[in-house]
Protein backbone atom coordinates (compact mmCIF):
# COMPACT_ATOMS: atom_id res chain seq x y z
CA UNK A 1 0.00 0.00 0.00
CA UNK A 2 2.77 2.80 0.81
CA UNK A 3 4.26 2.04 -2.66
CA UNK A 4 0.64 1.90 -4.29
CA UNK A 5 0.24 5.69 -2.88
CA UNK A 6 3.86 6.72 -4.10
CA UNK A 7 2.91 5.27 -7.70
CA UNK A 8 -0.64 7.35 -7.71
CA UNK A 9 0.91 10.79 -6.20
CA UNK A 10 3.21 10.52 -9.41
CA UNK A 11 0.23 9.60 -11.58
CA UNK A 12 -1.10 12.85 -12.80
CA UNK A 13 -2.14 15.54 -15.21
CA UNK A 14 -0.29 17.71 -15.51
CA UNK A 15 -0.88 21.05 -18.03
CA UNK A 16 -3.25 21.45 -20.65
CA UNK A 17 -2.50 19.50 -22.53
CA UNK A 18 -2.34 16.16 -20.83
CA UNK A 19 -5.49 17.11 -19.28
CA UNK A 20 -7.42 18.20 -22.66
CA UNK A 21 -6.11 14.60 -24.36
CA UNK A 22 -7.19 12.72 -21.18
CA UNK A 23 -10.84 14.03 -21.01
CA UNK A 24 -10.73 14.63 -24.50
CA UNK A 25 -12.27 18.29 -24.53
CA UNK A 26 -10.22 21.93 -25.02
CA UNK A 27 -11.57 23.55 -21.91
CA UNK A 28 -7.83 23.13 -20.47
CA UNK A 29 -5.63 26.22 -20.77
CA UNK A 30 -2.07 26.85 -19.24
CA UNK A 31 -2.47 29.63 -16.14
CA UNK A 32 -0.94 31.45 -13.77
CA UNK A 33 -1.64 28.11 -11.05
CA UNK A 34 -0.44 25.12 -12.70
CA UNK A 35 -3.10 22.48 -13.55
CA UNK A 36 -2.26 19.26 -11.28
CA UNK A 37 -5.03 16.33 -11.61
CA UNK A 38 -4.37 13.31 -9.73
CA UNK A 39 -5.58 10.46 -11.81
CA UNK A 40 -7.41 9.05 -8.50
CA UNK A 41 -9.57 12.18 -8.57
CA UNK A 42 -9.68 12.89 -12.58
CA UNK A 43 -11.23 9.17 -12.64
CA UNK A 44 -14.40 10.28 -10.84
CA UNK A 45 -15.08 13.33 -12.95
CA UNK A 46 -18.06 12.48 -15.79
CA UNK A 47 -16.29 13.24 -19.70
CA UNK A 48 -19.53 13.38 -20.92
CA UNK A 49 -20.64 16.46 -18.65
CA UNK A 50 -18.50 19.86 -19.25
CA UNK A 51 -20.39 20.88 -15.78
CA UNK A 52 -18.93 17.96 -13.92
CA UNK A 53 -18.90 20.11 -9.92
CA UNK A 54 -15.21 18.05 -9.78
CA UNK A 55 -13.89 19.34 -13.12
CA UNK A 56 -14.96 22.77 -12.78
CA UNK A 57 -12.47 22.99 -9.34
CA UNK A 58 -9.41 22.26 -11.09
CA UNK A 59 -10.48 24.02 -14.25
CA UNK A 60 -10.18 27.57 -14.75
CA UNK A 61 -10.88 29.14 -18.12
CA UNK A 62 -13.01 31.88 -16.75
CA UNK A 63 -9.92 33.23 -14.71
CA UNK A 64 -9.49 36.95 -14.26
CA UNK A 65 -7.25 39.31 -12.48
CA UNK A 66 -7.60 42.87 -11.22
CA UNK A 67 -10.91 42.73 -9.13
CA UNK A 68 -10.06 45.48 -6.15
CA UNK A 69 -11.61 42.83 -3.66
CA UNK A 70 -9.33 39.85 -5.00
CA UNK A 71 -5.80 39.51 -4.01
CA UNK A 72 -2.73 37.46 -4.56
CA UNK A 73 -2.47 36.49 -0.75
CA UNK A 74 -5.96 37.14 0.74
CA UNK A 75 -5.22 36.11 4.23
CA UNK A 76 -1.64 37.66 4.22
CA UNK A 77 -0.34 34.34 5.88
CA UNK A 78 3.43 35.62 6.05
CA UNK A 79 2.72 38.80 7.90
CA UNK A 80 1.51 36.09 10.81
CA UNK A 81 5.28 34.03 10.53
CA UNK A 82 7.37 35.01 13.05
CA UNK A 83 9.46 32.21 12.88
CA UNK A 84 9.67 31.08 8.99
CA UNK A 85 7.59 27.93 8.55
CA UNK A 86 5.06 28.89 10.87
CA UNK A 87 1.95 30.64 11.38
CA UNK A 88 0.90 32.02 14.44
CA UNK A 89 -2.49 33.98 14.14
CA UNK A 90 -4.72 32.35 17.16
CA UNK A 91 -2.97 32.50 21.01
CA UNK A 92 -3.68 28.71 21.29
CA UNK A 93 -2.31 27.17 18.15
CA UNK A 94 0.30 27.44 15.27
CA UNK A 95 0.44 26.51 12.05
CA UNK A 96 3.15 24.81 10.25
CA UNK A 97 3.95 25.06 6.64
CA UNK A 98 4.87 21.18 7.07
CA UNK A 99 4.98 20.48 3.10
CA UNK A 100 4.98 22.74 -0.35
CA UNK A 101 3.31 20.14 -2.39
CA UNK A 102 -0.33 18.89 -2.92
CA UNK A 103 -1.66 16.40 -4.44
CA UNK A 104 -3.86 18.80 -6.86
CA UNK A 105 -4.41 21.80 -7.79
CA UNK A 106 -7.75 23.65 -6.56
CA UNK A 107 -8.20 27.01 -8.90
CA UNK A 108 -9.85 28.68 -5.74
CA UNK A 109 -6.65 28.07 -3.25
CA UNK A 110 -5.77 30.98 -1.19
CA UNK A 111 -2.25 29.77 -1.13
CA UNK A 112 -1.51 29.13 -4.48
CA UNK A 113 0.76 32.80 -4.07
CA UNK A 114 2.40 31.68 -1.02
CA UNK A 115 6.24 31.71 -0.46
CA UNK A 116 7.21 28.42 -0.11
CA UNK A 117 10.57 28.75 -0.38
CA UNK A 118 10.88 30.84 2.90
CA UNK A 119 8.71 28.50 4.74
CA UNK A 120 9.56 25.20 5.43
CA UNK A 121 8.66 23.81 8.61
CA UNK A 122 11.37 20.55 8.59
CA UNK A 123 14.07 22.77 7.56
CA UNK A 124 13.76 25.47 10.30
CA UNK A 125 12.44 22.84 13.27
CA UNK A 126 14.78 24.10 15.54
CA UNK A 127 13.79 27.78 15.41
CA UNK A 128 10.40 26.43 15.54
CA UNK A 129 10.69 23.94 18.51
CA UNK A 130 12.19 26.96 20.39
CA UNK A 131 9.02 29.42 19.25
CA UNK A 132 6.70 27.30 20.31
CA UNK A 133 8.48 25.99 23.74
CA UNK A 134 8.58 29.87 24.83
CA UNK A 135 5.08 30.07 24.06
CA UNK A 136 3.21 28.07 26.64
CA UNK A 137 -0.30 29.05 25.73
CA UNK A 138 0.12 26.96 22.54
CA UNK A 139 -1.53 23.82 23.03
CA UNK A 140 -2.21 22.33 19.18
CA UNK A 141 0.32 22.12 16.57
CA UNK A 142 -1.69 22.31 13.06
CA UNK A 143 0.05 20.76 9.82
CA UNK A 144 -1.08 22.11 6.97
CA UNK A 145 0.96 23.43 3.38
CA UNK A 146 0.67 22.62 0.47
CA UNK A 147 -0.30 19.06 2.34
CA UNK A 148 1.02 17.32 5.12
CA UNK A 149 0.20 14.08 3.77
CA UNK A 150 2.29 14.63 0.58
CA UNK A 151 5.03 13.52 3.44
CA UNK A 152 5.89 9.97 3.10
CA UNK A 153 4.97 8.37 6.55
CA UNK A 154 8.46 8.01 8.18
CA UNK A 155 8.61 11.88 7.71
CA UNK A 156 5.42 12.49 9.21
CA UNK A 157 6.34 10.61 12.12
CA UNK A 158 9.64 12.46 12.85
CA UNK A 159 7.62 15.55 12.69
CA UNK A 160 4.95 14.17 15.17
CA UNK A 161 7.69 12.80 17.39
CA UNK A 162 9.45 16.28 17.94
CA UNK A 163 5.90 17.85 18.45
CA UNK A 164 5.37 15.05 20.94
CA UNK A 165 8.61 16.19 22.66
CA UNK A 166 7.06 19.49 23.43
CA UNK A 167 5.30 19.35 26.97
CA UNK A 168 2.46 21.94 26.51
CA UNK A 169 1.16 20.39 23.20
CA UNK A 170 -2.09 18.53 23.42
CA UNK A 171 -3.44 18.50 20.11
CA UNK A 172 -2.11 17.52 16.53
CA UNK A 173 -4.33 18.83 14.15
CA UNK A 174 -3.60 17.60 10.51
CA UNK A 175 -5.50 19.42 7.28
CA UNK A 176 -5.75 17.17 4.42
CA UNK A 177 -7.01 17.59 0.53
CA UNK A 178 -4.78 14.67 -0.53
CA UNK A 179 -6.66 12.00 2.05
CA UNK A 180 -9.69 12.88 -0.44
CA UNK A 181 -8.62 13.27 -3.75
CA UNK A 182 -5.79 10.14 -3.40
CA UNK A 183 -7.36 7.70 -0.94
CA UNK A 184 -4.60 5.63 -1.31
CA UNK A 185 -2.50 7.96 1.04
CA UNK A 186 -4.46 6.67 3.93
CA UNK A 187 -1.95 3.84 4.50
CA UNK A 188 -1.79 1.35 7.46
CA UNK A 189 1.32 3.19 8.56
CA UNK A 190 -0.15 6.49 8.35
CA UNK A 191 -3.22 4.86 10.26
CA UNK A 192 -0.96 3.01 12.76
CA UNK A 193 0.99 6.61 13.23
CA UNK A 194 -1.75 8.48 13.83
CA UNK A 195 -3.36 5.89 16.45
CA UNK A 196 -0.36 5.71 18.39
CA UNK A 197 1.06 9.38 18.99
CA UNK A 198 0.15 10.18 22.55
CA UNK A 199 -1.31 13.42 21.15
CA UNK A 200 -5.10 14.21 20.91
CA UNK A 201 -5.53 13.72 16.68
CA UNK A 202 -7.51 15.71 14.34
CA UNK A 203 -7.89 15.05 10.89
CA UNK A 204 -9.54 17.92 8.99
CA UNK A 205 -10.02 16.75 5.48
CA UNK A 206 -11.36 18.83 2.35
CA UNK A 207 -14.28 18.41 0.50
CA UNK A 208 -17.04 20.08 -1.27
CA UNK A 209 -18.83 17.62 -3.07
CA UNK A 210 -20.26 14.46 -2.75
CA UNK A 211 -19.16 12.63 -5.55
CA UNK A 212 -15.57 12.96 -4.34
CA UNK A 213 -16.02 10.61 -1.98
CA UNK A 214 -15.12 7.68 -3.93
CA UNK A 215 -16.02 4.25 -2.34
CA UNK A 216 -11.60 3.55 -2.20
CA UNK A 217 -11.73 7.14 0.32
CA UNK A 218 -14.73 5.31 1.95
CA UNK A 219 -12.93 2.15 2.82
CA UNK A 220 -9.41 3.71 3.26
CA UNK A 221 -10.81 6.51 6.09
CA UNK A 222 -12.26 3.74 7.87
CA UNK A 223 -8.53 3.13 8.90
CA UNK A 224 -8.42 6.15 10.78
CA UNK A 225 -12.37 5.31 12.65
CA UNK A 226 -10.11 5.74 16.17
CA UNK A 227 -9.13 9.41 15.58
CA UNK A 228 -11.54 12.50 15.56
CA UNK A 229 -12.01 13.07 11.85
CA UNK A 230 -13.70 16.42 10.57
CA UNK A 231 -14.62 18.13 7.28
CA UNK A 232 -14.75 21.42 5.84
CA UNK A 233 -15.70 22.57 2.40
CA UNK A 234 -15.59 25.87 0.87
CA UNK A 235 -18.61 27.01 -0.77
CA UNK A 236 -18.12 27.36 -4.61
CA UNK A 237 -20.53 28.93 -7.33
CA UNK A 238 -21.48 26.31 -9.90
CA UNK A 239 -19.37 23.39 -7.80
CA UNK A 240 -22.08 23.20 -4.55
CA UNK A 241 -23.82 26.17 -4.23
CA UNK A 242 -27.37 24.02 -3.70
CA UNK A 243 -28.73 23.10 -0.84
CA UNK A 244 -28.77 19.77 -2.47
CA UNK A 245 -25.82 19.49 -2.74
CA UNK A 246 -24.44 20.76 0.63
CA UNK A 247 -27.56 18.35 2.23
CA UNK A 248 -25.70 15.19 0.16
CA UNK A 249 -22.08 15.96 0.94
CA UNK A 250 -23.11 16.18 4.92
CA UNK A 251 -25.18 13.14 4.81
CA UNK A 252 -22.12 10.85 3.25
CA UNK A 253 -19.39 12.46 5.14
CA UNK A 254 -21.49 11.09 8.02
CA UNK A 255 -21.62 7.56 6.48
CA UNK A 256 -18.19 7.47 6.38
CA UNK A 257 -17.84 8.60 9.94
CA UNK A 258 -16.78 12.15 8.98
CA UNK A 259 -18.17 14.95 10.51
CA UNK A 260 -18.93 17.94 8.86
CA UNK A 261 -17.09 21.38 10.08
CA UNK A 262 -16.45 24.07 8.47
CA UNK A 263 -18.65 25.87 5.64
CA UNK A 264 -16.01 28.62 4.18
CA UNK A 265 -17.08 31.39 2.09
CA UNK A 266 -13.97 31.68 -0.08
CA UNK A 267 -11.38 33.81 0.42
CA UNK A 268 -10.62 36.30 -2.05
CA UNK A 269 -7.85 35.14 -3.94
CA UNK A 270 -6.68 36.44 -7.71
CA UNK A 271 -8.53 34.42 -10.30
CA UNK A 272 -10.97 32.41 -8.18
CA UNK A 273 -14.10 35.50 -8.77
CA UNK A 274 -16.27 33.32 -10.71
CA UNK A 275 -16.07 30.83 -7.77
CA UNK A 276 -17.90 33.61 -5.31
CA UNK A 277 -21.13 32.97 -3.82
CA UNK A 278 -22.84 35.96 -2.41
CA UNK A 279 -23.28 36.82 1.47
CA UNK A 280 -27.14 36.73 1.37
CA UNK A 281 -27.04 33.22 -1.05
CA UNK A 282 -24.88 31.98 1.08
CA UNK A 283 -26.96 32.66 4.11
CA UNK A 284 -30.39 31.51 2.87
CA UNK A 285 -28.07 28.47 1.77
CA UNK A 286 -27.34 27.47 5.31
CA UNK A 287 -30.74 27.96 6.86
CA UNK A 288 -31.96 25.61 4.20
CA UNK A 289 -29.30 23.28 5.79
CA UNK A 290 -30.54 23.29 8.97
CA UNK A 291 -33.96 22.96 7.84
CA UNK A 292 -32.78 19.56 5.94
CA UNK A 293 -30.38 18.03 8.21
CA UNK A 294 -29.81 17.16 12.02
CA UNK A 295 -27.97 20.05 13.48
CA UNK A 296 -24.67 17.96 14.06
CA UNK A 297 -25.00 17.59 9.97
CA UNK A 298 -24.55 21.42 9.72
CA UNK A 299 -21.05 23.17 9.03
CA UNK A 300 -20.91 26.37 10.35
CA UNK A 301 -20.62 29.03 7.65
CA UNK A 302 -17.63 30.84 8.43
CA UNK A 303 -14.96 33.54 6.60
CA UNK A 304 -11.64 34.45 7.82
CA UNK A 305 -11.88 37.92 8.21
CA UNK A 306 -8.39 39.57 7.06
CA UNK A 307 -6.64 37.01 7.87
CA UNK A 308 -6.98 37.76 11.28
CA UNK A 309 -9.87 35.55 12.49
CA UNK A 310 -12.63 33.61 12.00
CA UNK A 311 -16.16 35.20 11.89
CA UNK A 312 -18.85 33.01 12.43
CA UNK A 313 -21.54 33.89 9.58
CA UNK A 314 -23.88 30.57 10.72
Amino acid sequence: MQNNWKHNSRNTLKGASSCNDFFQISQFEDQHFPIKIPLEFANLIDKNNPEDPLLKQVINPQARFGSSEFFLSPLDDESNAPVEGLIHKYPNRVLLIASRVCAIHCQYCFRQNFNYAEHDALSNWLAIEDYIRAHTQINEVILSGGDPLSLSDEKLQALIQKIERIPHIRTLRIHSRSAVVTPSRITDQLAQILNQTSLNVVVVLHSNHANELSSEFVKNIGKLSQITLLNQSVLLKGVNDSAQALSDLSLQLFDAGVLPYYLHLLDKVSGAEHFLVGDQCAKELHQQLKKNLSGYLVPRLVRDENGEFKAWIG
